[in-house]
């Protein structure tokens, strides 16, 4: 299906930042030059996180009202992107005069997660601006080829960068990536905002805010992908928070054999977003939706099932990763593509800003818990409660085999 090339070119400045983001090097930076300890990474990560719980709502009414101004929502991406740039570049500065400390990390980081919620509010509300409603799912598939394409890549060439040139200096790749995705936003013509205006003029924020969190709670498709979406988020946090730790200091793996691990799990992301719209077109919305987060779920017990004395510790890793993410991403795709379609564009921002921030919130939660129970009762129990969690979060989809036309 042919797209329109105003789309083409907001994906090729996605891809170049999903290229950058995917490299890690943050998170390699706390762990290899900092030393951070499970807890401390987890509050890193929380921290990242946090702004979906204090801006997230904010943020949706923002991205609403930037979509009655010509541009608007373009002036939001760029502005978001330059902002990233900026703070990724205060780290490297500071890591390669001998400052830095994890407290600037954990700054850093709650200032970026500032930056990736407005950025990714306006660019999901972006999107059908740009697409017809029926080509959606082929846009969000293309996107998650990028996605998967990062993730082949990067993590690897991460790994091989830090331990070449060191963290810093791949922090400083991803700062470019920033740039770049701006510079290619900038280029796409002239936006328009929609022809219904929805509810007119800006009102109370608090009035905004409200009517996106009842948008959400009214339709029974949102709610039952909201509340699956917060089910894996909190378990998922557990991951967010302990998987590299994981990784090297308890299967013992180095950052590059990591990476590629971790870039594997790109082959099934590129290969759902091919495939996934046929199948759901087969097998119905709401069963293809059910099943792929119940088996993305189940399949992450392999990690910690590879720290079993004489376990094939790459194999289990690469299945995880290889397998998960072909589930995983095809369920991200089919629930994206459905929220987009059936919220009203001019309510899109906030509709999105709801579902981040119930659904993101117990995500914030998850990763501060992960961090203690990795502490408390060990990373490897931890990371099999987790994926237990994740693969039961889709018993709130049964809702959606109703509803199979959206």
């Amino acid at each position: 299906m042919k797209l329109p090339r105003a789309f083409l070119k907001l994906w090729i400045g996605q891809t170049i930042s999903e290229l950058g983001t995917w490299l890690g090097a943050l998170g390699l930076l706390a762990i290899l030059q900092l030393n951070a300890t499970p807890a401390q990474m987890g509050l890193f990560e929380t921290l990242r996180t946090l702004p979906v719980l204090l801006i997230g709502l904010f943020a949706g009414v923002w991205v609403d009202r930037a979509c009655r101004r010509p541009n608007g929502r373009r002036q939001l991406l760029i502005g978001a992107d330059l902002g990233r740039a900026l703070l990724l570049g205060g780290v490297v500065a500071a890591a390669l005069t001998g400052l830095l400390q994890i407290e600037h990390l954990y700054v850093a980081g709650f200032l970026i997660g500032c930056c990736t919620i407005l950025f990714d509010n306006a660019w999901h509300a972006y999107l059908p601006a740009l697409v017809p409603g029926e080509a959606l799912v082929a846009a969000n598939s293309r996107v998650t080829a990028t996605t998967a394409t990062a993730e082949i890549l990067s993590p690897g060439l991460g790994g091989l960068l830090v331990q070449r040139l060191g963290a810093p200096l791949t922090v400083l790749f991803d700062a470019f990536s920033f740039l770049a995705s701006a510079f290619f936003i900038h280029t796409i013509g002239e936006e328009q905002p929609p022809t219904s205006a929805g509810d007119g003029q800006d009102q109370h924020v608090w009035r905004e805010i409200q009517q996106g969190l009842r948008l959400v709670g009214e339709d029974g498709r949102l709610r039952a992908i909201t509340a699956a979406a917060a089910t894996t988020r909190f378990f998922g946090g557990f991951f967010q928070a302990l998987y590299g730790l994981y990784i090297l200091r308890v299967l013992g793996l180095n950052p590059a054999t990591m990476g590629l691990m971790v870039g594997a799990g790109g082959l099934g992301s590129l290969a759902a977003a091919f495939v996934v719209d046929r199948i759901a077109r087969r097998k119905g919305l709401g069963r293809t939706m059910m099943l792929t987060l119940f088996a993305g779920g189940a399949l992450q017990l392999f990690p910690p099932l590879a720290a079993l004395p004489g376990a094939p510790v790459l194999l289990f890793v690469l299945i995880s990763q290889l397998c998960g993410d072909i589930f995983g991403a095809a369920y991200s795709i089919l629930a994206t593509s459905l929220r987009q379609r059936i919220t009203p564009l001019h309510a899109l921002g906030r509709v999105n800003a709801s579902f981040e921030f119930l659904a993101g919130g117990l995500g914030v939660i998850g990763i501060f818990c992960g961090g203690l129970l990795g502490e408390r009762i060990g990373m490897t129990t931890t990371l099999v409660i987790a994926a237990s969690g994740i693969a039961l979060a889709s018993g709130w989809l049964w809702p959606l085999t109703k509803l199979e036309d959206g």
